[in-house]
């Protein structure tokens, strides 16, 4: 049987994942990434998105992230992430309000300078990985 390697994923506010795990595949800024034990060091921005992980007993294990950065060391990867949420902690009807509210100020008058559309979008794009990884998504 292949090692284990320690996943950890931390806010600023909590530790949302302190395990041991088989596999671990994150949304790096540059695309995917997965690591197994013995992996090459390295470090990473995070985009919003999924982590994916196998347990010791080989279920996959999902937690939503929105930015951040990872190190993968041989023996572990630390996840810091602006925000985390385990799938089974994530309130669907929260994320369709607030997939409702990014939608409506993306829509509004674009000459209107209150509007921050990029922020807007970043939320959108939060609201809509909850959605998907929750399983609310249409």
């Amino acid at each position: 049987m292949a090692d284990n390697i320690k996943l950890e994923v931390v806010t600023p506010e909590k530790a949302v994942v302190d395990e041991d795990t088989q596999t671990v595949v994150a949304p790096g800024i540059l695309g995917e990434f997965g690591v197994l034990a013995g992996h090459t060091t390295f470090l990473t921005t995070l985009k919003v998105g999924t982590i994916r992980y196998t347990d010791p007993s080989g279920k996959e294990r999902y937690v939503f992230v929105s930015g951040g950065f990872a190190e993968a060391l041989p023996d572990k990867v630390t996840v810091l992430a602006e925000s985390a949420e385990r799938r089974r902690d994530i309130d669907l009807e929260r994320a369709k309000e607030a997939m409702q509210r990014a939608e409506q100020r993306l829509a509004e008058d674009r000459s209107k300078k209150e509007v921050d559309f990029v922020r807007a979008k970043a939320a959108l794009e939060r609201a809509l990985q909850r959605l998907k990884l929750a399983g609310g998504s249409s």
